[in-house]
């Protein structure tokens, strides 16, 4: 495989946009919940500062794997839903689960 096979690999493209330390787990939480808003989604992620989960949630809206969606109310407030794009990774990321538990088999 040379460099431009290599650039445009799927699999190489779908491992950068699912990297980071704080994706998987933002992905559980989206799965468990419709939509979640922000501080409730930073309650659930163990040490994360909400900096670091912030930029995160950025790159996967630039992704297009997340929906960021606003209410203006008083105080307003910010929603999170995954993208139809990122509900067809569920199946996936249930045999990476399986795949990680039978590692200590």
């Amino acid at each position: 495989m040379n460099f431009e096979e290599f650039k445009n690999c799927g699999l190489r493209r779908s491992l950068d946009i699912l990297s980071g330390k704080w994706k998987p787990l933002i992905l559980q939480n989206l799965f468990e919940e419709e939509q979640i808003r922000f501080v409730e989604l930073w309650r659930k992620m163990p040490r994360v500062s909400k900096k670091v989960l912030s930029e995160q949630l950025k790159q996967m809206e630039e992704n297009h794997m997340i929906q960021r969606i606003e209410v203006y109310n008083f105080p307003p407030e910010v929603y999170y839903k995954l993208t139809d794009k990122a509900r067809k990774l569920g199946p996936i990321l249930d045999q990476l689960h399986q795949w990680g538990n039978d590692l200590d088999s």
